[in-house]
């Protein structure tokens, strides 16, 4: 089982995430929750798209961490 980063930003309508390791695989909606739900889908669309296609998925290469500032 593979781990990828997901970011989650809020904007002014709602959120939005996106992969950094999936180029494309983007999702957006009204709620924090709504969001992660679709993400997850577009996931699993975006990683069965590549499957089928032959393709090798992506190894993670993108890895949280925060950076504290005075």
């Amino acid at each position: 089982m593979k781990k990828y980063l997901i970011v989650i930003e809020e904007t002014g309508s709602g959120y939005t995430a996106y992969s950094p390791d999936l180029p494309g695989c983007v999702a957006s909606g009204w709620t924090r929750s709504e969001v992660e739900q679709r993400i997850r889908h577009s996931l699993a669309i975006h990683l069965e798209s590549l499957r089928q296609s032959g393709e090798l998925l992506p190894e993670p290469r993108s890895f949280p961490t925060f950076i504290e500032l005075p």
